[in-house]
Formats: structure tokens, sequence, C-alpha cells
């Protein structure tokens, strides 16, 4: 599902999609319409314009993202901001691309993105990632205690941050691909956390995105 307020811009973006073998199955013009036709439609991927009439693309990937059953968001921005980037991916948002991104670029973000696997505009993901390496280097005590994981959850959690597929994890940690389900599903009880996108940024304000097998 495609979502800009720019007529020219939302349907050259949906037709290179469709041209590359994507099923675009709606459109809207702002985050109103995007809210009202997300249920009906159920995309596996939200294409998303952050500066949108009514409703704010940001708040709009928070719903989406928070929703049953949540929807990844690939937003594709105007803007490179810093402020902007860290504000749609604390509302969920999967990646970021800004629009001068190439068309190969945006195929394989939305492919990324499906996968459930994060894809940034180069050198934004520097730049989320030492944001919340930074937040998790504050002083401790400004919180309640961290909910306590066991070792393999943890080196699951660490491949689920670097958006490793749940099957190679398992290939990874040499478990079966349901072991490694059940681990995500625990990892997310105990952090009561509700979708794949939450984990990855819990994960990474905890600076959990290494290699697990280090």
């Amino acid at each position: 599902m495609v979502v800009d307020d720019h007529p020219m811009w939302r349907d050259a973006v949906a037709r290179d999609l469709e041209q590359e073998g994507f099923a675009v199955v709606a459109t809207a013009a702002t985050g109103d319409e995007a809210l009202r036709r997300v249920p009906a439609a159920r995309p596996d991927v939200l294409v998303l314009d952050l500066q949108l009439p009514g409703v704010p693309g940001v708040e709009v990937a928070r719903r989406v993202t928070a929703g049953e059953p949540p929807v990844r968001v690939l937003v594709l921005s105007a803007s490179g901001e810093q402020g902007d980037v860290l504000e749609a991916v604390k509302a969920g948002a999967t990646g970021y691309l800004v629009k001068s991104a190439s068309r190969e670029e945006l195929v394989a973000a939305v492919r990324a993105t499906a996968e459930g696997r994060a894809v940034f505009t180069p050198g934004l993901a520097g730049l989320v990632l030492g944001e919340y390496r930074r937040m998790a280097a504050a002083p401790a005590g400004e919180g309640p205690a961290a909910p306590s994981l066991t070792a393999r959850e943890t080196e699951v959690l660490r491949a689920v941050a670097t958006g490793v597929p749940y099957k190679q994890v398992a290939e990874r940690l040499g478990i079966s691909h349901r072991t490694v389900q059940n681990h995500v599903q625990n990892v997310l009880g105990k952090l009561q956390l509700h979708n794949r996108s939450q984990l990855v940024r819990y994960a990474l304000e905890q600076g959990l995105d290494g290699d697990p097998r280090t």
C-alpha cells in the first residue's frame, strides 16, 4: 500500500512497484484515509510519506505497526533529518528511505521490509544505531529493571535485531525453526512487546545489534 499526498509521486511509486511484480492493494492521500483502508486492504508493507494531511505519517506508522495483524512500514520521505528518522523508527517503521532513492533502491527496500529486515538510506542506519546506543549508555537506575532473558533468548534477540530471517537464525544457532519462533514469542511476552518491529527497537536500545555468534 502506498500513502503519499502528492498524486504524481504516489502513482509513480505504485507503478514502479507493480512493474516489479508487487501487488499494490491500495493507495491513500491522507493519514486518515490510510488508517481507514488498511484493515480491508491488509497490506504486508506500507510505503509511507511522513508529511500527510490530517493524521501525520508518524502516527499512522505507530497505529498500523501496533495493530492486529501488525503492518510493516517503509517510510519514503523527502526529509533525511535526524529527528524525523528517529521519530519514524520509534513509531515502528522498519525502514526509511529519502525520496532521492533510485527505483532499484526502493524495490530492494520494499523486499527487505516485507522480510522484516531493517533498511535505511545510506548514512541513516549509522545515525539510528548511534542514537540508540547513546540511549543504552545512559546512567542506570532511571526506570524499572529490564526483564531477565536466558542466554539463548538473548542470542535469538541479537539475531533478530540484525534482520536475520528465522530460518537462518535456526541454522546459525543449531536449533529448529520452531524453537526460534518459540524463543521469539517468549521474549515478546517477557518484554511485553507485540511485534518484531518493537523487538528490534528494544534490541537496538539495549545495544544488542551485534553478531549473535560473538
